[in-house]
């Protein structure tokens, strides 16, 4: 642990900025926006990728969001290192937390099926307030806590926690339906993995050497003023990149995925039914309301959704009804 100071910290002045955190915060904004344009193309139909569902996107996603929450961690550390201000504090804590709510007023307002009521920001604001205890703590301590966060869900899971009021935990059995999720358990997980690797790099004054670097090319200069400002910039992507895909649209730019008509024709209730269903695996609502109108579209003409419904399927519609899946999900015109 280092030594306290004699000064009060409110009259000693800050610890140099490390610019290196600055720039893999930068480094992991630029990979968001790989993530969430690419999931953009896809929601808009110009790509037939599903970002969402593909297996290495998601992964790709959960690497995204767990490297946000590390560096939370560490630069929760480096900023209280010389003592916790509780001014810039308190004021970083009030500007995540509005942010926070503000994502999720305007996501209720586009979107009340998936809004956003625990997203990345709403962990982030949560996680810096319980990992004050941890930032004296010894770094092999919390790097220990850390593990049984990220364990917690695996272990703790149950039917007990379905309810609303629970999904912030991470422990429901049901992955609730919302576009941004990181709920406490495990990824607080990652916030006090990142507070122990700050702490030994402080404990051992890495940070006052890693501190005396300088971005020097054009890139890491950029990806540092990037990082600086992470919020303002998470928070005007999406609208950006959606108003730019949007005028597109509006444009009439081809698409890969042809738009569903205005008036989606439905046998006997077959795409609400289909697209509940689907969103019980959690999977995006608007994938699946897409895909369920695809299919109810390549079955026209016959009784399959029907039967469907009273869980009369022959084999053969089941093959025929899973053959117009695998279609549509893969972008197949009707």
């Amino acid at each position: 642990m280092t030594e306290p100071a004699s000064a009060p910290a409110a009259d000693r002045p800050a610890a140099p900025r490390v610019a290196l955190v600055d720039v893999a915060r930068g480094v992991a904004l630029a990979a968001m926006f790989v993530f969430h344009f690419t999931w953009d193309l896809g929601h808009f139909g110009f790509i037939t990728l599903q970002a969402g569902l593909d297996p290495g996107w998601r992964l790709f996603s959960r690497l995204i969001a767990g490297s946000f929450l590390v560096l939370v961690g560490i630069g929760l550390v480096l900023s209280t290192r010389d003592g916790l201000r509780p001014g810039p504090y308190l004021r970083r804590l009030v500007t995540i937390a509005l942010a926070a709510l503000a994502v999720t007023l305007a996501t209720r307002w586009m979107d009340p099926e998936t809004f956003v009521y625990f997203g990345i920001l709403h962990c982030i604001a949560a996680s810096s307030i319980l990992a004050l205890p941890a930032l004296r703590a010894p770094p092999w301590w919390t790097a220990f806590i850390a593990a049984l966060v990220m364990a917690a869900p695996a272990i703790l899971r149950s039917p007990a926690y379905e309810g609303p009021w629970w999904w912030w935990t991470g422990l429901s059995a049901r992955v609730p339906q919302t576009s941004d999720y990181e709920p406490l358990l495990p990824w607080f997980g990652c916030v006090l993995a990142g507070v122990a690797l700050a702490r030994l790099a402080v404990d051992r004054g890495w940070d006052r050497r890693l501190a005396a670097w300088r971005p020097s090319g054009p890139l890491t200069r950029l990806l540092e003023r990037g990082g600086r400002h992470s919020l303002t910039v998470y928070l005007v992507h999406q609208p950006l990149f959606f108003g730019l895909l949007s005028l597109a649209v509006a444009a009439g730019v081809p698409r890969a995925i042809p738009p569903l008509p205005d008036e989606i024709p439905s046998v006997g209730g077959f795409v609400a039914a289909c697209t509940r269903t689907c969103q019980e695996t959690g999977v995006d609502r608007a994938f699946c309301l897409a895909t369920c109108a695809c299919v109810d579209q390549r079955l026209a003409g016959s009784d399959i959704g029907e039967r469907a419904l009273r869980n009369a399927m022959t084999a053969a519609d089941q093959t025929r009804l899973k053959d117009a899946a695998i279609a549509c999900r893969a972008g197949g015109a009707p």
